[in-house]
Formats: C-alpha cells, sequence, structure tokens
C-alpha cells in the first residue's frame, strides 16, 4: 500500500520523479544484471534491506548504483558515508547507521569462536565461514540487521521516504563491497580483520600447550636456529638432525580450503579472476585424487591402483 501524500507532494512529485540524475563517473556496480551479489553474507545484507523500501525505490537504488552515480563511499564502525549524485548540481550526502556491537557481545561471539577449530582455522586464514551466522544466532548476537531499529539512515535529497533511492544504491554496492571482503561487515560492526585475528590467537592460544601457544600469538616469529658450516655436517646430510619416532604425518583434506592461495594471494602480472577459478578446479580434485593414492591397496608388484598421473589428467 503506497503512503498517502499531501497536496504539496502531489504537485511536486511528479516532476521530481521524472527528473532523472545528472551523468556521473562514479562506483558503478559490477553486477550490470540479475544478482547484486555472488556470496551468502553479500545475499544476505541485501536481503536485509528488501522489507525497509518500496520496490520501486529499490529498483531505482539498482539502476543508480550500476550507473555510478554513487561517486564514494566510506566504512566506520557503525557508520556508512557516502556522496551520490542525483538530479541537481550538488551531490547528495547519505549516512547509514548500524549499532556496532559492543565489547561484552564481541567478547560472548570470540569465545564461541574460538571454542570451535574449525571457524578459528578459516578465519585466521582470512576466509569467511560459509555459517558463521548461525554461532551469532546462538550466542544471541546480531550480525546482520534484523529489523528496521537497528538500520539508520539519512539522506540531503528532497525525498520524503526514509530510505530513498539514494541510500538503496549506497546499500547495494555494500553488498558487493562485502562480497569482496566480508570482514568489512565486521568492521562496521566494531571489529577490524586484525583485531579479529589478534582476538582469536589470544583466546586460541589460552587453551593450547606452550610451543603451539607461542606460534598462536606470534604465527610469524621462527626460532632462529644456529646454522652449522656444511663442511661440519656432510656426515649427517643426509639424515634427520632429530629423533624421528615422534614424527606424526596426518593424511586427511585440509580444514580450510585454498588456504595457501587466500593467505599469500594472487600474482599481479596475470589475469587474477582467470587464474583463481582454474586453482579453484585444480586444487580439489588434485586433494582427492590424492587421498585416493595415499589409501589405496597395493597391487602385487607394488604400486598402488590410482598412478599419480591420473591426478593431472583429472585436473
Amino acid at each position: 500500500m503506497s503512503r498517502k501524500r499531501s497536496s504539496y507532494y502531489d504537485d511536486y512529485w511528479p516532476s521530481y520523479e521524472a527528473t532523472r540524475p545528472r551523468p556521473a563517473d562514479g562506483i558503478k556496480a559490477k553486477s550490470q544484471r540479475g544478482d547484486f551479489t555472488a556470496t551468502w553474507w553479500g545475499s544476505r545484507w541485501i536481503k536485509a534491506l528488501t522489507p525497509l523500501m518500496d520496490s520501486g525505490r529499490l529498483s531505482r537504488g539498482r539502476s543508480y548504483a550500476r550507473k555510478g552515480q554513487v561517486l564514494e563511499i566510506n566504512i566506520q564502525p557503525g557508520k556508512v558515508t557516502a556522496r551520490v549524485q542525483g538530479s541537481r548540481p550538488t551531490p547528495y550526502k547519505v549516512t547509514i547507521e548500524l549499532n556496532p556491537l559492543n565489547d561484552g557481545q564481541w567478547g560472548t561471539v570470540f569465545e564461541a569462536l574460538a571454542g570451535q577449530a574449525i571457524y578459528a582455522a578459516q578465519l585466521l586464514n582470512g576466509e569467511m565461514p560459509d555459517d558463521i551466522e548461525n554461532i551469532f544466532n546462538a550466542v544471541k548476537v546480531p550480525l546482520f540487521p534484523t529489523s528496521r531499529g537497528d538500520l539508520g539512515s539519512s539522506c540531503s535529497c528532497p525525498d520524503w521516504a526514509n530510505p530513498c533511492k539514494h541510500v538503496a544504491a549506497v546499500y547495494y554496492l555494500l553488498g558487493e563491497r562485502f562480497d569482496a571482503d566480508p570482514f568489512l561487515l565486521f568492521a562496521l560492526r566494531g571489529r577490524n580483520k586484525e583485531q579479529v585475528a589478534a582476538e582469536l590467537r589470544k583466546r586460541r592460544a589460552a587453551g593450547a600447550p606452550e610451543n603451539e601457544a607461542s606460534m598462536l600469538l606470534a604465527p610469524d616469529a621462527i626460532a632462529a636456529a644456529p646454522v652449522i658450516p656444511l663442511a661440519e655436517s656432510l656426515g649427517q646430510y643426509w639424515g634427520s638432525a632429530r629423533a624421528l619416532e615422534s614424527f606424526n604425518v596426518r593424511i586427511a583434506e585440509p580444514p580450510v580450503a585454498l588456504a595457501l592461495l587466500k593467505r599469500v594471494g594472487l600474482p599481479d602480472f596475470i589475469e587474477a579472476h582467470y587464474l583463481r577459478a582454474q586453482l579453484e578446479r585444480i586444487y580439489p580434485a588434485i586433494t582427492e585424487r590424492a587421498l585416493v593414492v595415499a589409501f589405496a591397496e597395493a597391487s602385487p608388484e607394488g604400486e598402488t591402483e590410482a598412478s599419480p598421473l591420473q591426478i593431472k589428467e583429472q585436473a
């Protein structure tokens, strides 16, 4: 049901609605048709906006975002500020507010995350777990806005409705930003990526053995061992410096998919998106085949049933 307007808006609104925005060369959405986001957290963010706006303003907001009418977006704890070029010469000022979680709420979340090794491992490797919202819901701490009161917005445009299409345009582009870096959503809620990692390491280290705890608290610190000249170590060159009785090998699928790729990143001298798509296909295939080779029954000739060459053929 549309909201009834006063006689002033009845006279003013038709000309205002028909006015097209001035051309702008701002932030253009990557998605020019269909869904705006490709990840669950991006989709979840946009889904939270849908009940707050009428379909017309949502549609115009998508159009603004795709045309590049949003000139800039700044994300701070609890607040997003932006400038959007509308029909007037001066861009409109947009503000979106989402209350940061307090220290007690974050503490509850960190305690729950640190208690789950898989979540901690994924987050420490820069990966957002697919079902992390379940952890927030379990401890009754909201990650996304759940009601109209959770989300505040304002715009300097003359539109009588709030949120308006300028706010919607910024909101859609935020969904794309969260797609690329989901930790920006944590930052909006009050903790950036580095703070999340540091807190998880501290809490995981509190319950770990002393040697593991030191590595958790300083993962980049490597103890410097004395360097023995090669001439003095030729006798044990092909051996091990330590006894291997306690050395254990665990053959299993890694708990964090593509962990090394996510930590090191892609080189900048090739088409990154193409390479990542290829690696995301090849890595699981190699892992699956390697596990088959590792646990295959040995044939009478002493060879496993699966040949390592098949790994390359499948990839």
